[in-house]
């Protein structure tokens, strides 16, 4: 879960893996906001993550792990 801090703080290797052999286990999921979801979203729009992973991190994966269909 990548919600608890500001993406503009992910170390580079975190992103380095985010694109590739954790591309289908990150997830952004939350009960609480520390940050708020548009500042969340805004924020994780300027790193480097490639386009084709973003749904993954924001739903897909999260949807795959509980069970429904992608």
């Amino acid at each position: 879960d990548l919600s608890g801090w500001s993406p503009k703080y992910f170390p580079p290797i975190l992103v380095r893996y985010a694109n590739t052999l954790l591309r289908k286990k990150m997830l952004f999921g939350s009960d609480w906001p520390m940050i708020s979801p548009e500042k969340w979203l805004a924020a994780f729009e300027n790193i480097d993550i490639k386009e084709e992973i973003r749904p993954d991190i924001l739903k897909n994966n999260a949807a795959r792990l509980l069970g429904f269909e992608v």
